[in-house]
């Protein structure tokens, strides 16, 4: 089942709905939940209920998505950010001039925590960001959190698993790059903007795509204007799903809500090929630029870089000290 968060083109911009997403191509159509149906909510119950919620739903006149504005499926109460891609975490280290994975990647599945307000929706424009000249994509999935869980086993991990979509985790390297030579962030290099869309797809209608591991395996395609840049498997991740939600729960909640992103792809971002060459080849993006990410059986999101419509202040830099006042 695929589940939409969206608005109609007339109405208030702060008004949303949930509906059942049905058909493929130009021929899709989202037919309306009745209102008061909230979409994590829809993911928490039964199978055989939300089918029942759906069959309703059906029976109704679907929306074209030319009548609609599609929204960000959730807006989430938190986000984590994940970094499972052994292919990838390799091409960006060479990019620092240390071949291969760091042994404690190995170890345990790191995170970051992201900004949920930056979430935009799937088909939205993307501002270019303030101070970058190396704005980049990143092609990933993410899995919504339906219940709340606390030092979860994998087995309810997995329960906890309402569905999944497409994310791209946008980011501005250069300003990335001197915030994490603090040992700290990235915080503005990330926080303007996090696609994610089109819809959910709900875990169970995904059981068919699980490898030999358990672990969900589809193809997983990026574009820039028209033009594949990187491609891989959701199958070549390093950790399961279910073993992030588990790890995110150690000794801490992981709620009803969140979002959780498995880290981009190998080849599913620009940065990765950065590394590997040496060079800024392809280059960063650029106002006018769109990119289009596919993830088969969850669907594609596409955004255009445009320019922001409101200005910053410069950033200030820090009040500097003698060195006898600092050390005092």
């Amino acid at each position: 089942m695929r589940l939409a968060t969206f608005r109609r083109r007339a109405d208030e911009p702060h008004l949303r709905q949930v509906g059942l997403v049905l058909g493929q191509g130009d021929h899709v159509r989202v037919h309306p939940f009745d209102a008061g149906f909230d979409l994590v909510g829809l993911l928490a119950e039964s199978p055989e209920w939300r089918d029942s919620q759906a069959d309703v739903a059906a029976a109704g006149d679907g929306l074209s998505l030319d009548e609609i504005v599609l929204l960000p499926p959730v807006y989430p109460v938190a986000m984590r950010d994940f970094l499972t891609f052994e292919a990838h975490v390799d091409g960006m280290e060479r990019g620092h001039g240390n071949p291969g994975p760091p042994a404690a990647w190995y170890d345990a599945p790191v995170f970051l925590f992201m900004a949920p307000h930056a979430v935009t929706g799937p088909y939205d424009d993307v501002a270019m960001p303030p101070d970058t000249e190396r704005l980049d994509f990143e092609l990933e999935v993410a899995a919504i959190v339906c219940r709340d869980v606390r030092n979860a086993t994998l087995d309810e991990a997995r329960a906890a698993i309402g569905g999944y979509c497409v994310m791209n985790d946008w980011s501005a390297r250069d300003i990335q790059g001197k915030e994490m030579s603090l040992k700290l962030g990235p915080s503005k290099g990330k926080d303007f903007a996090t696609t994610i869309g089109p819809w959910v797809v709900t875990a169970d209608e995904l059981d068919d795509c699980r490898d030999g591991d358990g672990f969900l395996d589809l193809p997983m395609t990026v574009s820039v204007n028209g033009v594949r840049v990187g491609e891989d498997r959701s199958g070549h991740m390093g950790w399961s799903f279910e073993q992030l939600v588990s790890h995110a729960s150690r000794a801490s909640w992981v709620k009803a809500g969140e979002v959780l992103a498995s880290g981009t792809c190998s080849t599913g971002s620009l940065a990765e090929s950065w590394g590997r060459t040496g060079s800024l080849t392809p280059p960063p993006l650029q106002v006018g630029d769109v990119v289009e990410m596919t993830i088969e059986r969850l669907g594609t999101i596409r955004n255009l870089v445009v320019e922001p419509e409101e200005s910053v202040d410069a950033v200030a830099p820090a009040r500097r000290r003698s060195r006898l006042e600092a050390s005092a």
